[in-house]
């Protein structure tokens, strides 16, 4: 199966090349030139057309998986249907600028119906028996089918909103997709198990293009691609195999679904303003204004991008963090409770340090206090 994960590493990096390579003649659609919104971090053009990369990579891991394994050609096919909408919706976005959120989330939500259809992406069990059985002895079954639809929604979005720096979403989603691969390898799943590594090597030949020099960004259509993929992989993994804890599949995306969940908080309860509307708060970009183009000063555009790529690392290990505990507990569901609340409790640390200015020491802020910058959370 890591034969499936090479391939779509090297149909995703020439796909991505020759995207940048060509950039003259389609920069006139293909090209971010609005800096002007609070969550833009970068100081040049750069092209949102990361989705054709690592539809070409997942295209390829495809085709790799039916040539090993025939009889996984068709799934993998229809996971390649099902992602679409939600690929065509994104990729919309980046070229139009003018695709509404409500639109974009209803190309999610058909995703996520088409894999309850196609793929039996569906939730059919929470974890907790009592539950369970009231919805199956009330013929509440079609529950779980609205619950799968949520999530890829919710998991899709939240890959966008953590695609602000550079390889921070790419490489985070590589290390979610190498934590469901090694799951589904050890319950002898091949079908999840080289999707996964697919999604993988689709994630990294994209990364070598956007990190560190930010040469082209995911876009919507990349986000919600590889949110929406590995989001039903997660569904299928848990549907497939009851030994699988629901917590774990939740555990491994644990780091973007919480920064939504916390977002759709901040911003509505305590700022009081459309969940919808975006903001300069989230994590990756107070730890980027904070802790390194703010200790640093005024920049030019070869030191902000150096900086902006400097604050990726911090997160990829907050992800890491939860997703390798997650990939080694898998069947244990109180030790991926204790993981989750362990999680949770040292991201609102983390953030709470960093907006009161107590940054820890690993987290030069000496420069930054010197200078008086204003807290971003009422920005």
């Amino acid at each position: 199966m890591m034969w499936t994960a090479a391939v779509a590493f090297f149909c995703a990096a020439f796909a991505t090349m020759a995207v940048v390579a060509s950039s003259r003649r389609h920069a006139r659609w293909s090209f971010d030139s609005d800096f002007s919104g609070p969550q833009k971090m970068h100081v040049q053009a750069v092209m949102r057309a990361g989705g054709i990369g690592i539809f070409a990579g997942l295209v390829g891991g495809g085709l790799a998986m039916a040539w090993l394994r025939p009889e996984l050609g068709r799934p993998a096919l229809l996971m390649l249907v099902c992602a679409l909408p939600a690929l065509l919706a994104g990729v919309a976005e980046d070229l139009t600028k003018g695709t509404s959120p409500r639109r974009r989330m209803m190309a999610l939500a058909f995703s996520g119906l088409l894999g309850v259809v196609l793929l039996d992406a569906d939730i059919v069990r929470t974890g907790w028996a009592a539950f369970d059985r009231l919805i199956s002895a009330n013929g509440l079954l079609w529950l779980g089918s609205a619950g799968a639809v949520f999530a890829v929604t919710g998991v899709s979005n939240s890959i966008n909103i953590i695609d602000g720096m550079n390889g921070l979403a790419s490489m985070c989603v590589a290390l979610m997709a190498g934590a469901l691969a090694y799951v589904a390898w050890r319950i002898a799943d091949p079908l999840v198990c080289g999707i996964s590594l697919a999604t993988m090597g689709a994630a990294l030949g994209f990364f070598v293009w956007n990190y560190p020099r930010g040469l082209i960004f995911l876009g919507d259509g990349g986000a919600y691609l590889l949110g929406f993929t590995v989001a039903e992989l997660g569904i299928l993994l848990a549907a497939r195999h009851p030994e699988v804890s629901m917590l774990a599949p939740l555990a491994i995306m644990a780091y973007p679904i919480f920064e939504a969940l916390f977002t759709m908080y901040r911003r509505r309860v305590l700022q009081r303003r459309p969940v919808t509307q975006a903001d300069g708060s989230h994590l990756h970009t107070l730890i980027y204004r904070r802790l390194k183009r703010g200790a640093a000063g005024s920049l030019g555009p070869r030191e902000a991008t150096r900086c902006n790529s400097g604050t990726s690392p911090y997160l990829w290990l907050l992800n890491g963090a939860v997703a390798v505990p997650a990939a080694l507990w898998w069947d244990n569901t109180p030790a991926l409770a204790l993981a989750l609340l362990a999680f949770v409790l040292i991201y609102l640390d983390l953030y709470w340090r960093i907006v009161t200015f107590r940054s820890p020491k690993w987290i030069d802020t000496r420069r930054l206090r010197e200078r008086g910058a204003e807290i971003l959370i009422k920005s």
